[in-house]
């Protein structure tokens, strides 16, 4: 007789994105509009260095910096790695180098994308100069890479006041992260027994408390918990807040009422969504049972159940 498998740990991909505004200061306005008319701007910090990325404030002193200068637009590769698989929305569709360039005139050096044939076309101090993109807006893309460039005159930095008609002042860049995410062993199984309508938490065999949802160890003890424990459905509102904005793509009429909920038989309180009650006659205190929908994975929200309030002194420690 064979042992059966242990059950088989959920993945899926996750994406989170957003658009992140923000506004510009005078020298970042100046780099970035700069950019857009194919000048490239940094700044002289007091001990006479040339910053480029420019920044506002010296690294060495925190004094506020000021003064910009225009560098070249071209420079020499400090260091660099090769990217045989580009991901979406990266400077190149196909393969690249990374690389670090110290323009001509600068003291640091940029990180850019290197259009090359091939890793053996790449080396330290190699002379690489700006393709600019065809269409530029003031933005870090109107350097659409760098591309190798023949052995030249080099430039050297001179004063620019940083002055350019129709300035940008903010851009908005769409933040995006991809990856696969695992809930765990512990997890996983909660996950599991919710789409069954029971909810499983584990208990420390050293405090013996019991957390749901599970953690995979206590956060007190420090020790791996692997006694797994069903609890509820019935639980305590612990506290709450009352949602007024609402949510997008969330079909929730506002207000309504967000709570933990110390379910009987955890040390532990969890989300939960208050309905059947109107959002101002909840408190703590209120025993609350699940409501399921047809084929939900987990409950949709949790109702009063008709007992009485819980004793403050019962849920206290779960606050």
């Amino acid at each position: 007789m064979t042992a059966a498998s242990p059950p088989e740990v959920l993945r899926a991909p996750l994406v989170v994105e957003f658009p992140f505004t923000r506004s510009l200061g005078p020298v970042q306005s100046a780099f970035l509009t700069g950019l857009r008319e194919r000048v490239v701007l940094g700044v002289r910090t007091a001990d006479g260095k040339v910053m480029v990325p420019p920044v506002e404030y010296d690294p060495v002193t925190a004094e506020e910096i000021r003064e910009l200068v225009e560098v070249g637009t071209t420079g020499t590769v400090t260091t660099w790695a090769w990217n045989g698989s580009p991901r979406p929305g990266q400077p190149l569709g196909t393969p690249f180098a990374w690389v670090l360039v110290r323009l001509d005139g600068a003291d640091t050096a940029i990180l850019h994308a290197l259009d090359a044939p091939g890793p053996e076309a790449v080396r330290t101090g190699m002379r690489v100069r700006i393709r600019w993109a065809g269409e530029r807006t003031g933005a870090i893309t109107d350097i659409a890479c760098f591309e190798p460039h023949g052995a030249g005159a080099t430039a050297q930095a001179t004063p620019h006041d940083g002055q350019f008609a129709d300035a940008v002042t903010g851009i908005v860049a769409a933040a995006r992260l991809d990856y696969t995410y695992s809930p765990g062993r512990s997890q996983t199984a909660y996950i599991n027994a919710l789409a069954d309508r029971r909810t499983v938490g584990e208990r420390c065999p050293s405090c013996h408390k019991v957390y749901v949802p599970p953690r995979g160890a206590c956060p007190t003890c420090g020790v791996a918990t692997t006694d797994r424990v069903e609890v509820g459905p019935v639980g305590t509102v612990t506290t709450y807040c009352i949602v007024n904005i609402k949510a997008k793509n969330l079909d929730i009429e506002v207000p309504y009422v967000y709570a933990h909920i110390a379910l009987d038989g955890a040390d532990l309180a969890l989300h939960g969504r208050i309905g059947g009650i109107p959002y101002d006659q909840v408190r703590m205190g209120l025993r609350v049972e699940p409501v399921w929908t047809e084929g939900g994975r987990h409950p949709d929200h949790y109702r009063p159940t008709g007992e009485p309030d819980a004793d403050y002194d019962a849920y206290k420690e779960l606050i």
